[in-house]
Parts: C-alpha cells; sequence; structure tokens
C-alpha cells in the first residue's frame, strides 16, 4: 500500500507504531544499563567505609543518597548541554512536575532506599528476583489510574519474566547472607511498591513534561529528600563524609552515571510505549546484572541462567505483542486499529 493511499488515521497509526517501537528500544536499553548499575553498586558496598558495617540501614541508605544525588549532577549537565536548563524550574511547581516530585519520594528514599538496604542485608541472588515484580504492581497501577488496558497475554507475560528473574536468582536458603535474610526480602518487596508507583506518578507527569527535564527533578526531590530527612534520621552524616573520598567512591560515580542514563532511557520509554511494556523491557535487569556479574566477577553462569533467559525472552514477546498490534501508546497488546 503507498503513502497516498492511506488515510489519515492509518498514517497516524504508523507513526504512532514506529513511535511505541522506539521507546521499547529505550525501555530495554534501561534495563542492560540498570543491570550493570546495580553491580557496580554491589561492588561499593563490599568495598570502605560500607564493607563489614554494623549499620545495617545507614551503609545503604548512605549509598543511595550519593547515587541520586550524583545522578541528578550527570543529569543536570545533559540538560545544561541540550539546552533544556531552564525547563526544570518553570515546570517544578506545575501540577505535572508535583506528579513527579510525588514519585521521587517513592521511587528514591522509598524504592532506591530499599533496594539497596534489602541487597544488604539478603544478597542479589534473592533481592533481584523480588524487586523484579516491580512491573506487575505497576501494570496494576497504571490499570486503576492511567485506563491502560491490560489484557490476560500481558499479564501472563509479566508472569514469565517474574518466574524468569526467580529461576536466574533462585539459591538455597542455606547460603543466605546473614542473619537477616527474611528481613531483606521484606524490605525489598517495599521497593516494588516504591518503584511501581514512581512509574504511574511519572508517566503521567510526563504527559506535560519532557522526560529529561522530568528525570532532573525527580533526582533533585529524590536527592534532597535523602540529605535533608533520611540521612539525619538514619544516623547523621558521618558516613557520608567517610565516603566521599573513599575505595567506594569511584565505583558510586560511575554507577551513578550508568544509573542517570538508566533513568533517563525508562522515562523516555514509559512516556513512548506506556508504562507495562516499559518495565516490562527495563524489569530484565536482573539477567542484565548477573550476566555482567558472570562476565566481570566470579559468578558462574548455570543451567538456572539459561532457562531463565529463556523464560524471560517469552515473556517479553508475550507482552510486547505482535508489533503491528501496537498502534496507541497507552494500551496493551490491543488489536490493530486499521489493516494493511
Amino acid at each position: 500500500m503507498s503513502e497516498a493511499s492511506l488515510s489519515a488515521a492509518e498514517l497516524a497509526a504508523r507513526r504512532d507504531l514506529s513511535f511505541a517501537k522506539r521507546g521499547l528500544l529505550w525501555a530495554l536499553l534501561s534495563g542492560v544499563l540498570w543491570g550493570a548499575n546495580g553491580v557496580l553498586l554491589g561492588a561499593g558496598l563490599n568495598r570502605e567505609p560500607f564493607a563489614g558495617s554494623p549499620l545495617l540501614l545507614l551503609a545503604p541508605l548512605t549509598l543511595a543518597a550519593m547515587h541520586d544525588v550524583l545522578s541528578g549532577l550527570w543529569n543536570l549537565l545533559y540538560n545544561w548541554r541540550t539546552g533544556r536548563i531552564r525547563e526544570i524550574g518553570r515546570s517544578l511547581f506545575t501540577r505535572p512536575g508535583l506528579s513527579v516530585c510525588l514519585g521521587a519520594v517513592f521511587g528514591g528514599p522509598v524504592g532506591m532506599g530499599a533496594y539497596l538496604i534489602g541487597l544488604n542485608m539478603a544478597g542479589p541472588a534473592y533481592v533481584l528476583p523480588v524487586t523484579s515484580l516491580y512491573p506487575a504492581v505497576a501494570a496494576a497501577l497504571a490499570m486503576i489510574f492511567l485506563k491502560e488496558k491490560i489484557v490476560a497475554r500481558a499479564w501472563a507475560g509479566l508472569a514469565l519474566c517474574v518466574l524468569g528473574v526467580a529461576l536466574i536468582g533462585w539459591a538455597p536458603p542455606e547460603t543466605a547472607p546473614g542473619p537477616h535474610f527474611f528481613l531483606g526480602i521484606g524490605i525489598a518487596a517495599l521497593a516494588t511498591l516504591g518503584w511501581g508507583a514512581e512509574g504511574v506518578l511519572s508517566t503521567s507527569g510526563m504527559d506535560l513534561l519532557d522526560p529529561a527535564v522530568a528525570l532532573n527533578i525527580r533526582q533533585i526531590v529524590s536527592g534532597s529528600v535523602y540529605l535533608l530527612v533520611v540521612l539525619p534520621l538514619a544516623g547523621g552524616w558521618s558516613l557520608l563524609g567517610q565516603a566521599v573520598f573513599s575505595p567506594a567512591a569511584p565505583f558510586i560515580c560511575v554507577a551513578s552515571a550508568l544509573g542517570a542514563t538508566s533513568y533517563l532511557c525508562w522515562y523516555r520509554g514509559m512516556n513512548m510505549t506506556g508504562v507495562s511494556r516499559a518495565m516490562a523491557c527495563n524489569g530484565t535487569y536482573a539477567l542484565w546484572g548477573i550476566l555482567f556479574s558472570a562476565l566481570f566477577t566470579d559468578t558462574e553462569i548455570t543451567r538456572n541462567l539459561v532457562i531463565g533467559a529463556v523464560v524471560i525472552l517469552g515473556g517479553m514477546i508475550l507482552v510486547v505483542g505482535n508489533p503491528k498490534d501496537m498502534t496507541t501508546l497507552r494500551k496493551t497488546t490491543q488489536e490493530a486499529a486499521c489493516s494493511e
């Protein structure tokens, strides 16, 4: 069918399809980068002043604060170079900006803080599968608040994604690190609620905000809450001062740059292709994290890793569906509005 013979509705549908497909690629890239980010943060937790710290809450919260503050600075530099810096101040106190601010509290101190506390208590093999449940939480919230249509095939795909990362991260309880394993698992589950709520709130705000601007607002608010509220309540700034020039600092700096880029890709993906699809792609970070661990650490590639990868791929196909069906941005696996 030639371009000249297409109706205006059909041309719009094709543009929407192309837009949504690019959003999927951004979201998948965000998962790759977040996997690498997790490996670097794990390496930072294993170095002074965090290694062996008796401060189970303060150590990971300090690391989370440094990560979000530095990520915000990286993103601020990006917005300055691209001419968006003035948009931040103009957007901060608008209704969409306040939605992103609320999402920042859920995604930063609640989501990222709980993730790193759980990581410190239970270890990545257990925490990564637990936190990967957040796309299902976000999909349920998006169905309620953003009116996304989540059909049975998409729910089955999300379930397979969760099953896949569970297979990858599964290990016998006897290998759990430390005496706080179950507490760590419970705290990690809190991260799924935080990140799921952030996805919905931020996507709502990005209907009228540029994703890069929305992300910078998110990082500024999250970093400020960490520095002014969370760290003082958790025990002060003493560990933060030690960490700035510590052996862990280079790992945190690189991780924050990857984290800022990952978040930018994630926000852009949610804005372009909808919360459910973008989070399904981003949720593969557990797979990428274990693959990067296998390449750059002593982690062994196991049969569970291979099986889990296949299961995640199958889940991704079910969530994304036939690309020809993706003619709208906020409807998961809807039938095409027009045919060839």
